[in-house]
């Protein structure tokens, strides 16, 4: 039996946890990037006055509300499972701004690159600075020069951040990378369905590194494209509950450093979950004292 027609529809599938006001500008700007794909939106936690006010503001979207929140990855496999028949699917967090090109751009380099199985934009912060999401999978030097990492706010030139993010403000040229983020992906619907989708075991972050580090198993290229842009705003579903948001990264973190590692490093996971925890100790003080210092000038 053919697959899909490889001019089928773009599915783009949005999976929201309590983002509304950021979920109309994102499907504004899909909007606005023309009517010939299709959008998906998994709610999840879904509150229904929220909800059908959207339904009635953009009917051409398939919306799939789920009472629970299940987590990213388990939405973005139900919203690839309602996108049958699209040979592309492209993820994106509600808290994302398309550019008019954007989706056609990923779409075009897509389907003349029958090798790559994913591909990410270059992505901007609201305030227009570079957001760093094409990188080198995680190593030793990650917890210390990762995007969020002290080092990397001080010294954003030092040589373990450029080691760890790739296409910095001076890549202009498609570039194989290691693994892009979910926040704004294009997967070839035939890469997915070959290593089975998202990983559900991680409920959020770290299962973007993880699908491309699968992908790459499988013999499939990963490529960052900076000629298509979005603006994403980030962490407007986590702010919800920072505490807990903050136990799923790190929870994932491991998770992604033992099924990856091999058995010789995997004689290292006490050292890996006990830095782990540490860290996370030291994230939920820095956010407490965040709190306080804000309910102090209120």
């Amino acid at each position: 039996m053919s697959g899909p027609p490889d001019d089928a529809p773009l599915a783009v599938i949005v999976v929201n946890y309590q983002s509304y006001d950021e979920l109309r500008d994102c499907l504004t700007s899909l909007r606005a990037a023309g009517d010939h794909h299709r959008v998906i939106v998994v709610d999840h936690a879904s509150e229904a006055a929220a909800a059908d006010a959207l339904t009635t503001a953009f009917p051409e979207v398939l919306f799939l509300p789920v009472a629970a929140n299940e987590g990213f990855a388990a939405g973005v496999n139900r919203g690839a499972r309602a996108a049958a028949g699209s040979p592309f699917i492209l993820l994106l967090n509600p808290d994302c701004v398309v550019q008019p090109a954007t989706c056609d751009t990923l779409l075009a380099w897509m389907r003349a690159h029958p090798g790559v199985g994913a591909a990410g934009p270059r992505i901007h912060n609201a305030d227009g600075t570079l957001q760093p999401t094409a990188r080198k999978f995680p190593d030793f030097t990650t917890g210390i020069a990762g995007r969020s990492s002290w080092l990397t706010r001080v010294l954003p030139k030092n040589p373990l951040s450029r080691h760890n993010l790739l296409g910095r403000e001076d890549a202009d040229e498609a570039l194989d990378v290691d693994w892009v983020s979910g926040a704004c992906l294009i997967a070839r619907r035939d890469a997915f369905e070959s290593i089975g989708g998202m990983d559900e075991g991680f409920f959020l972050y770290w299962e973007d590194a993880d699908f491309c580090r699968r992908l790459h198993h499988a013999g499939w290229r990963i490529v960052y494209l900076p000629a298509a842009t979005i603006t994403h705003v980030g962490g407007r579903s986590s702010r919800h509950s920072k505490h807990a948001s903050l136990e799923a990264f790190h929870r994932s973190a491991f998770r992604l450093y033992w099924k990856h590692a091999s058995s010789p490093a995997r004689l290292l996971a006490p050292l890996v979950f006990g830095a782990l925890r540490v860290r996370l100790m030291v994230m939920k003080q820095i956010v407490r004292r965040r709190a306080s210092t804000a309910h102090r000038t209120v």
